[in-house]
């Protein structure tokens, strides 16, 4: 791979360092709150290849990624894409990245604690919420009981 004189290795994009040597549409990947179909879409709406290798992009390209992330409804993204419709504060639809993602999803854990709703009793129990069977699965955590089959001890008169 020849290297040009503007080339960079690490890119900083939505707080996040890309690496440059590989192509845009596989390092957006590497953003908390950016998936596959959400890269495309920034891609198109950015109107930048998805092959062009991130170090190449210019200042200008990488505002324009930076703008769609910031704001993806006013950039002309379609709401069914975004990972917070209907927000239970504001009402509005958004898409949540980075670290506002983590502070979002403890928030609405919280709140669904408070209220004491199903999903918040199992969240407070340490069980499954989203209706999994608990039978032979989510065994960790029970304490010192030894989990497993149960053997009876072998007797020496049952020796031969």
């Amino acid at each position: 791979m020849e290297e040009h004189k503007d080339f960079r290795h690490i890119v900083r994009v939505a707080n996040t360092d890309l690496n440059g040597t590989r192509p845009i549409g596989i390092t957006l990947r590497q953003i908390k709150g950016v998936n596959f179909m959400f890269t495309n879409l920034i891609c198109h709406l950015a109107k930048i290849d998805r092959k062009k290798r991130t170090g190449d992009l210019g200042e200008d390209e990488l505002s324009r990624i930076n703008n769609v992330l910031k704001d993806p409804i006013k950039s002309g993204a379609p709401s069914w894409i975004l990972n917070r419709r209907k927000d239970p504060e504001t009402g509005e639809d958004k898409h949540i990245i980075t670290v506002d993602l983590n502070y979002m999803q403890d928030n609405d854990i919280k709140m669904m604690k408070k209220m004491k709703s199903y999903k918040g009793v199992r969240h407070i129990l340490g069980q499954p919420v989203r209706g999994q069977r608990t039978k032979s699965n989510f065994r960790k955590n029970k304490g010192k009981v030894s989990l497993g089959v149960k053997t009876r001890p072998i007797s020496k008169a049952g020796r031969v």
